[in-house]
């Protein structure tokens, strides 16, 4: 029984900063391929990073590059994004997802693809 459980996100100003992270449980993440979602009301949930197994290699959406970075502390199980500079559209539901599936590299496919969701843990952007 895998479990992907998100924490991090809370309310911030715009141009903060905010650390979540995904713990894994249950199984490994080395037989993990996995990504970042967010989803803001009325909108299509969107890929915002994703990682390989390894995580040696990573890919960000153009909205969020240079701002978010996805890593991962593979001996504990861990899935991370960092974000920086955050914005009021960034405002969103920020979901871990997982594929059962070895990833050799990184990427930022349709969330139909995942199989494995967390529960979601919010980030609100405002003044």
């Amino acid at each position: 029984q895998v479990q992907l459980v998100e924490s991090g996100g809370g309310s911030v100003q715009p141009g903060g900063s905010l650390r979540l992270s995904c713990s894994v449980s249950g199984d490994t993440i080395w037989k993990y391929c996995m990504a970042w979602f967010r989803q803001a009301p009325g909108k299509e949930r969107e890929g915002v990073a994703g990682i390989s197994t390894t995580g040696d290699k990573t890919l960000h959406a153009d909205s969020v590059k240079g701002r978010f970075t996805i890593s991962q502390d593979s001996a504990k199980n861990t899935l991370n994004l960092h974000m920086n500079n955050l914005t009021p559209e960034d405002t969103a539901l920020y979901y871990c997802a997982a594929r059962v599936s070895y990833c050799g590299s990184a990427y930022l496919g349709s969330h139909q693809w995942y199989r494995l969701w967390g529960q979601g843990t919010q980030v609100t952007v405002s003044s």
